[in-house]
């Protein structure tokens, strides 16, 4: 009998927030662990479901899309299930909506627990692992089944530091010599950026007491993080939260063996074949931030002034809560020699696998920069809200990359400021620190074998508690 045949096979649950910048990473983490046998019943709306990369044919038996209805809510779109589905002033409307699921989860629990008869046929057992984003409802839930939980943070220890509550840091002041990071001079500074940061997101109490009532009511934490990319914030994140804290790695992308988009990936691939090593910066601000129509211009003409190739991944359609945005009129003929513009399904880790391209101007959310850093490619950081701002003084401090700063009144962008950008990560020998330390971090992020031991460590860690 297998090794594998001999260890405990796990029935968990994921739930993740509804949005694609979650719900990918807690998919990703469903599929390495039904890799290990465990049966995995991933939770969310409908539409949702259906808009996720297929299951690998091989992990369909085990990976289950379970649909939750998602309560009506005044004001929110109809179709709005995802906070790529709205404007950034609706997102609270979808948060209270993701918190009347409740009901839902909480039947689909109770069925198993129970081993309702309907469920035989799919292996259904008791639930013994829920892992959750954040939710403060969801510990009580459990509890009245015996579930245990693990909340999965998807972005880095740096951010879920910055969003602790303030009575959390006395700790760091209480403790004695040895026995929190109050005593070094690294982590002191560290306390102050923290400071600085929280400055800059406003009014953040209500995520702060959410994240409080969630990591209070949770059995241990995953994060998508480790102690090779920010030790100093996984240190912290103990003495602040006195719970485990357990790194799943960076969850970088490894395959690129799909078969979606191929015919879009001949004609990408083709282009920058014909370009030289490191000389395009490929543009992409994701599928959920919402830049202004001047912002879009400022950048096309600074794209055009940088006389610079690049690729440019445009979201160009219209949606429930936002419009669409266009390049200038005769952009397109004025750059064809120099740009290629993508106005629907890009492959991003493709293009940043490719040697031609040098820089990467992103949003700056979490699993972008994963990607780019992945490849060695150094960062243009076009922040636009919470964790973007967060994640760009990071890798700031780290000269991994530069950020476009915006006018601090109107979120006014210029072209001579992004042309020089990409000029300076580019071309010019003064932008020599960023690649190279953005080389440096690829062989951490991009490390397979170190972030599958992660893993392995993550899976060891449910099977033994």
């Amino acid at each position: 009998m297998s090794s594998k045949n001999n260890m405990k096979m796990l029935h968990i649950v994921v739930f993740p927030w509804l949005a694609f910048g979650h719900l990918l990473p807690f998919l990703n983490l469903s599929k390495y662990l039904a890799t290990k046998g465990h049966r995995i019943s991933f939770l969310s709306t409908l539409r949702n479901l259906q808009r996720l990369p297929k299951i690998p044919h091989h992990l369909q038996s085990l990976v289950t899309l379970a649909p939750i209805p998602l309560p009506r809510v005044a004001g929110l779109p109809p179709d709005a299930e995802a906070t790529t589905d709205l404007n950034s002033d609706k997102v609270p409307l979808l948060r209270e909506a993701y918190y009347l699921m409740q009901e839902g989860v909480a039947r689909f629990l109770e069925v198993r627990v129970k081993g309702d008869q309907r469920f035989v046929h799919e292996g259904a057992s008791h639930v013994d692992w829920i892992i959750h984003d954040f939710n403060p409802w969801i510990g009580p839930t459990a509890d009245r089944f015996g579930i245990k939980t693990a909340f999965f943070i998807t972005t880095n220890a740096w951010t879920i530091t910055v969003t602790a509550p303030t009575s959390y840091y006395k700790v760091l002041l209480e403790d004695g010599p040895g026995h929190g990071p109050n005593t070094e001079p690294d982590n002191r500074n560290l306390l102050y950026k923290i400071h600085e940061a929280r400055k800059s997101l406003g009014n953040i109490d209500k995520n702060v007491e959410e994240s409080k009532i969630t990591i209070k009511n949770c059995d241990v934490i995953f994060i998508r993080s480790c102690q090779e990319f920010e030790p100093e914030s996984m240190q912290l994140l103990e003495v602040l939260y006195k719970k485990p804290v357990v790194p799943v790695g960076l969850i970088p992308i490894f395959h690129m063996d799909d078969d979606e988009g191929v015919d879009t990936w001949l004609t990408v691939s083709g282009w920058l074949d014909k370009r030289k090593k490191w000389s395009v910066v490929y543009v992409a601000l994701g599928s959920e931030a919402s830049p202004t129509q001047e912002q879009i211009t400022e950048l096309a003409l600074g794209l055009e002034e940088s006389k610079l190739p690049f690729i440019w991944a445009l979201r160009n359609i219209e949606g429930p809560s936002y419009k669409r945005v266009a390049v200038p009129h005769g952009f397109e003929e004025r750059t064809r020699e120099t740009g290629l513009i993508l106005t629907k399904w890009a492959p991003q880790t493709r293009i940043l696998a490719h040697e031609s391209v040098g820089a990467f101007l992103t949003h700056c959310g979490c699993s972008s920069v994963i990607e780019g850093l992945q490849f060695g490619k150094p960062l243009i950081m076009l922040p636009f809200f919470m964790d973007q701002i967060l994640n760009t003084q990071i890798f700031k401090d780290k000269n991994v990359g530069v950020e476009i700063v915006k006018d601090e009144k109107n979120g006014s962008i210029w072209r001579k400021n992004i042309g020089k950008l990409v000029k300076l990560l580019l071309d010019d020998e003064s932008g020599k620190i960023y690649r190279e330390e953005a080389m440096k971090m690829s062989k951490i992020v991009g490390d397979q074998e170190l972030h599958f031991n992660y893993f392995e460590k993550l899976e060891e860690y449910l099977r033994n508690n």
